[in-house]
C-alpha cells in the first residue's frame, strides 16, 4: 500500500495574508489543513517590562501600540487603572468624552477588520468605502490631541484639553454620515452568495470551547455568548446608555463579521447618546497631584511650578496596592493587572491582550479547512501582532 505524503508548509510570518509578522507551520494534504502550530514573538517588544521602568505617566504610548487599530481605547482603559489604584473619581462630563473617543476607536477597529475580511474573500469595493470613514475618524482624533494612529490621548485624570466645538461638530457629521455608507457596504457583502459561501461555517468554535479558551469580545460574542465588560462591569459611566449587545449561533467567520457590524451600529447609538446628554463641567478632574498645571500658571506661581516638576518626573505619591482594571477593547477584554509597592514606577504590570488569549485557539479553528479558510479565519478573528506580542 502505498504511503500517503503531506506537505509542511509555512504560512508566515513574513506574508501580506497573515495580517502580521506571526508564523504558522501547516500540515496539508493537498488544499486541506490536517494540522497547525502557531510560533509567535516576532516583534515582542518588552512593554510590561519597560512599563516597569518609566514613572506611570510615560506608559500611556507604550498601550498606543498594543491593538493600534483602536489605541485610544488603551489608553483610556490604563487611566481608568491607574486612577482605581490612586482612588480618583471622575466626572461625568470626562466619563461622557472618553465614551465618545471610545466608540469612535472600536468604529475605526471594526471597519477595518470587517472591510478586511471582504478583501480577503475577493471583495476589495466594500475596503475602499469604509476605510475614507476610518480616515475622518482619524481626522477627529488629530481635532483632539494632535495624533492620527498612536494617539497618546487622555491623560490620567481626564484629557489634556478640552474637546473643541470644531471636534464635537466633526463628530456629529460623522455619525450623520456613517449609516449610509455602512448600508451600502452591507449590501456590498452581507447577502452576497460568494461571500456567504466564503464565510459561513468556516473557521467555527463552539461557545463551550470558547470560553474554555478564554475568548471574550466579538469572537465570543459570535458563539452565542452575551458577554460584555461594558455591561457586566461598567466603567466610565457606561450603565448611562442604552445599547443592545449582538450575539451569534455558530462562531463561524460570517457570525463575526455580522456582530462587528451590528455592534458599529451600536456605537453610533451610544455616540448619539453621548452628544445628546454631555454634561458642562471641566475636562480633569480637581487634583494638582495628578492634573498638570495650565502653562500660565506654571509661569507665573510657585505652586503650580512644583506641582509641575513632580508629575513630569514621576514623583506621585502613589499608593501601595494591587489593581485589575478592564476595558471592552475592539477585540475584547482588555485588562490591566497594576501591583504597586508605593514607588515612581509599578512594581509590576501586566497586559490582558485579548488576541494573545483567542490565537490559542487558531488550529484547532482551522484544522479540517482548506488553506483559503485558514487567511478568512484569521481576518475574522481580526488578530493584530502588536496586542498578540506586546
Amino acid at each position: 500500500m502505498e504511503e500517503r505524503q503531506y506537505t509542511t508548509m509555512n504560512l508566515g510570518p513574513i506574508h501580506p495574508a497573515t495580517h502580521g509578522i506571526f508564523q504558522n507551520v501547516l500540515t496539508i494534504d493537498g488544499e486541506k489543513i490536517l494540522d497547525a502550530e502557531q510560533t509567535i514573538g516576532y516583534i515582542h517588544r518588552a512593554f510590561e517590562k519597560i512599563a516597569e521602568r518609566r514613572p506611570f505617566y510615560q506608559i500611556t504610548p507604550l498601550t498606543d501600540r498594543l491593538n493600534y487599530c483602536s489605541s485610544p481605547i488603551n489608553n483610556m482603559g490604563w487611566h481608568m487603572t491607574v486612577e482605581k489604584l490612586l482612588g480618583i473619581q471622575t466626572t461625568k462630563r470626562i466619563d461622557y468624552l472618553r465614551v465618545i473617543v471610545m466608540e469612535l476607536a472600536r468604529i475605526a477597529d471594526h471597519l477595518v477588520c470587517n472591510s478586511v475580511i471582504g478583501v480577503d474573500s475577493g471583495a476589495l469595493t466594500g475596503f475602499v468605502y469604509v476605510f475614507q470613514e476610518r480616515e475622518r475618524i482619524y481626522d477627529i482624533f488629530e481635532e483632539i490631541c494632535g495624533a492620527r494612529l498612536t494617539t497618546n490621548m487622555g491623560r490620567i485624570g481626564g484629557f489634556e484639553r478640552d474637546i473643541s466645538p470644531r471636534a464635537i461638530q466633526m463628530v456629529r457629521d460623522f455619525i450623520d454620515r456613517l449609516p449610509a455608507i455602512l448600508k451600502k457596504f452591507e449590501k456590498l457583502l452581507m447577502r452576497n452568495r460568494i461571500f456567504m459561501d466564503r464565510t459561513i461555517g468556516v473557521g467555527g468554535i463552539s461557545a463551550e470551547r470558547a470560553l474554555s479558551y478564554g475568548f471574550t469580545g466579538p469572537n465570543l460574542r459570535a458563539a452565542g455568548v452575551d458577554y460584555d465588560v461594558r455591561v457586566m462591569t461598567p466603567y466610565s459611566s457606561y450603565d448611562d446608555f442604552d445599547f443592545t449587545i449582538p450575539v451569534g449561533t455558530q462562531g463561524d467567520t460570517y457570525d463575526r463579521f455580522c456582530v462587528r457590524q451590528e455592534e458599529l451600529w451600536q456605537s453610533l447609538r451610544i455616540i448619539h447618546q453621548a452628544l445628546e446628554n454631555l454634561p458642562e463641567g471641566k475636562h480633569v478632574v480637581d487634583g494638582p497631584h495628578v492634573v498638570l498645571p495650565p502653562k500660565q500658571e506654571v509661569y507665573s506661581k510657585m505652586e503650580a511650578l512644583i506641582w509641575h516638576f513632580k508629575i513630569v518626573m514621576g514623583e506621585l505619591e502613589v499608593p501601595a496596592g494591587e489593581v485589575y482594571h478592564a476595558v471592552e477593547g475592539g477585540n475584547g477584554e482588555l485588562g490591566f493587572y497594576l501591583v504597586s509597592d508605593g514607588g515612581r514606577t509599578p512594581f509590576r504590570l501586566h497586559f490582558r491582550r485579548p488576541c494573545f488569549i483567542y490565537y490559542q485557539a487558531y488550529p484547532e479553528m482551522i484544522r479540517g479547512g482548506v488553506l483559503s479558510d485558514a487567511i478568512l479565519t484569521m481576518s475574522s478573528m481580526n488578530v493584530i501582532a502588536g496586542e498578540l506580542d506586546a
